[in-house]
């Protein structure tokens, strides 16, 4: 028997939305503030008498923005292309072919990601400077990979454990090949949960930042994030610049977030009810 929600629950929830965006909503409030409301007693109202875009334009005018808006999308989206490429072969083997060692293989893939981020530095610079790759896409490709490739393989892995075998046999039964069953049955099947896959790899990629401000130090290759941080005046910070480029990163991905959130959740959770 379904219960309706009391109204307890629908303030529960409003409080919850509005204390989970309240920092979003502060940094738009303050990216449309004249300077002169950014700091002093005017700078704690989340509301301005003298609202302005003059922020916004600065963004776009004053600094190459547009350049780290450019390289952070090429670098996210090729990881995510790569990652989830090569994830979907490994998930796709752990799943669903028989070999010795599953378990640990899976384990090990998992224990990458359990490395903080600081441990790894340092090495993986040492290498691609020796490589020639720092202020390069491939340079922030590589280790983006590395960050992404076990969490990917970890979900998709339980994506594909929920397909049935059925439809695997039956399509060997018919003749088909290994890579045919891959392409032509499994893979529409776990379309769904690549797409969900696909979406946290590009936002990881989109936001990382000690990587890409360790790596390329040239202004030519820098990302939105690292390119927002660097933001800086001759005397003091540009707050209301720097809420302005804010918004301007996180509004695309929001609206990504807000449009596929159906298919994120159902990638997210396959597998985790068993039928």
């Amino acid at each position: 028997m379904n219960k309706k929600a009391g109204p307890l629950f629908y303030v529960f929830l409003a409080v919850f939305v509005f204390v989970v965006m309240f920092p979003f909503l502060w940094m738009l409030a303050s990216s449309i503030k004249p300077l002169s409301e950014l700091f002093g007693e005017k700078a704690f109202s989340p509301f301005t008498s003298n609202p302005t875009l003059q922020n916004y334009v600065s963004v776009f005018v004053d600094y190459p923005f547009l350049r780290y808006l450019w390289n952070s999308f090429v670098v996210a989206g090729i990881t995510t292309v790569y990652t989830v490429l090569v994830a979907s072969f490994a998930a796709y083997a752990i799943a669903r072919l028989n070999f010795r060692g599953k378990p640990i293989i899976l384990g090990v893939v998992l224990s990458v990601s359990m490395f903080p981020q600081i441990a790894t530095i340092s090495p993986i610079y040492i290498f691609l400077k020796n490589l020639g790759l720092t202020n390069s896409y491939l340079g922030l490709i590589i280790p983006y990979t590395t960050i992404t490739l076990p969490l990917s393989i970890w979900i998709l892995v339980t994506f594909f454990r929920k397909i049935p075998f059925d439809l695997e046999e039956a399509a060997r039964i018919d003749g088909a090949s290994l890579w045919q069953t891959y392409w032509k049955v499994i893979m529409p099947l776990a379309v769904p949960g690549i797409f969900t896959t696909a979406i946290l790899v590009f936002i990881a990629a989109w936001n990382e930042f000690l990587f890409a401000l360790t790596i390329n130090t040239a202004d030519k290759y820098k990302t939105v994030p690292v390119g927002i941080a660097l933001f800086q005046g001759q005397f003091t910070i540009p707050w209301g610049e720097v809420s302005a480029a804010t918004v301007v990163v996180t509004i695309p991905l929001v609206i990504m977030v807000l449009i596929f959130q159906r298919r994120i959740v159902s990638g997210l959770t396959s597998g985790s009810v068993k039928e």
